[in-house]
């Protein structure tokens, strides 16, 4: 039985974070509480300076035995981040993607300035092979919680946590179990509720099209990129269930030529409103709408995972983007990080970022959005979070929702 989810937004904001999604969701994992208190650690919790123990050698073996041991069973640990690392290991975008890995990058960054005493760091992945290899580096630096950044690196994070037993690591966007499909204690697994702030910004998309056709571009075509599309179509749906929808797959969430190229067919077969979730791919859509804003078309795009809107879209009349679909990874790998400094490692949990959590949304950047549209959301999003709406994730709940209307 799935748990809810309970997590603290702290103010974290970094700016140039933003989208693209990675992994995939297990409905038959348990979801499991992300501590309420996130942020509100660093004034609480000290610890005594070492240097006030100059007792024997032994005393200091003994504490340092003790501390490594907490790292995996929750006990007590330093507080102000010293003597904690906590890094990350990128997809193939790399950590200036604008992107999944940028958001990421920057919840990490945060808590590195909140706890100046820890050590963040990435390692860039050039290509798929160099996942493995990142993620053991980062394992044989002794790194109290290493990242992986996407579900691609799932069987590679399997492989590296079963190695380093006594090490943290965390992967988000996909639930990753043993090969008997038991959780692993030093693995924890980030989700999100990506398809219930997708119906949201499908709403918006539907309140907002003049042509009665929309565009939903995607990256690799996996469970999780499907939540976004059919959470997107969900929303444009149950406003009217008469719009049509273009959808399509670039097999690639780095690839801006190919999702420019897409976004020119929908545009030109008239989708007047475009969402995408597909990493770099995406930049290509921001391309192609600002080519035909400048040409005199009015045409949109609507960003994922950060608010897009402020380091994307921008042309000579104002901006492009007509809402983002913000996915709080910066705040997971923030939380995560945090706890496992305090000794709460989530070990072998599945966490889900919800939309009653803040852990889904839309954008803060609304000057594009009609009061209409926006009070649609705010009615449609208490109808989900209260359980009168069910956001379909795969395409036959997504046929099944249709069929309800």
């Amino acid at each position: 039985m799935k748990k809810s989810k309970k997590v603290l937004l702290s103010s974290i904001l970094a700016t140039g974070v933003l989208l693209a999604a990675c992994g995939e969701n297990n409905e038959e994992n348990d979801t499991t509480p992300v501590n309420n208190n996130a942020g509100n650690n660093a004034e609480n919790t000290e610890v005594n300076d070492n240097a006030e123990n100059n007792n024997a050698a032994d005393d200091a073996a003994e504490n340092d035995a003790a501390n490594e041991e907490n790292n995996n069973e929750g006990g007590e640990a330093s507080g102000d981040g010293s003597d904690f690392s906590s890094k990350m290991v990128t997809d193939v975008g790399g950590v200036d993607d604008r992107s999944f890995n940028e958001s990421a990058w920057a919840g990490l960054t945060q808590f590195g300035e909140d706890y100046p005493e820890a050590e963040v760091d990435y390692v860039q992945s050039g290509d798929a092979a160099d996942y493995l290899p990142n993620l053991q580096q980062l394992a044989r630096e002794g790194t109290d919680i290493t990242f992986a950044i996407g579900f691609l690196m799932a069987d590679d994070v399997r492989t590296v946590a079963e190695q380093n037993p006594d090490q943290n690591f965390a992967i988000i966007d996909e639930v990753v179990t043993d090969e008997d499909g038991n959780p692993l204690d030093n693995l924890a697994s980030v989700t999100f509720a990506e398809h219930e702030g997708s119906f949201l910004v499908g709403v918006i998309a539907a309140l907002h099209s003049e042509n009665n056709e929309v565009g939903f571009i995607g990256g690799v075509e996996s469970p999780l990129i499907k939540k976004f599309e059919n959470g997107f179509k969900a929303g444009v749906s149950y406003v009217d269930s008469d719009i049509e929808i273009a959808v399509q797959y670039a097999q690639d969430f780095n690839d801006a030529s190919t999702g420019q190229n897409i976004a020119d067919t929908m545009y030109s077969n008239g989708a007047d409103i475009i969402y995408h979730a597909a990493g770099g791919t995406g930049n290509g859509l921001f391309t192609e709408a600002i080519d035909r804003n400048e040409g005199g078309e009015t045409v949109w795009a609507i960003g994922v995972d950060q608010d897009q809107a402020l380091t994307e879209g921008d042309w000579s009349d104002g901006n492009v983007i007509l809402s983002s679909m913000v996915k709080r990874v910066d705040q997971a790998v923030y939380t995560v990080s945090e706890d496992t400094m305090n000794g709460n490692f989530p070990a072998g949990e599945t966490l889900e970022f919800a939309l009653e959590d803040d852990g889904v949304g839309i954008a803060e950047t609304q000057d594009n959005v009609s009061d209409e549209a926006l009070d649609a959301v705010e009615e449609y999003e208490q109808m989900i979070i209260d359980g009168e709406i069910e956001v379909p994730q795969t395409d036959d709940e997504y046929e099944e929702f249709l069929g309800s209307l």
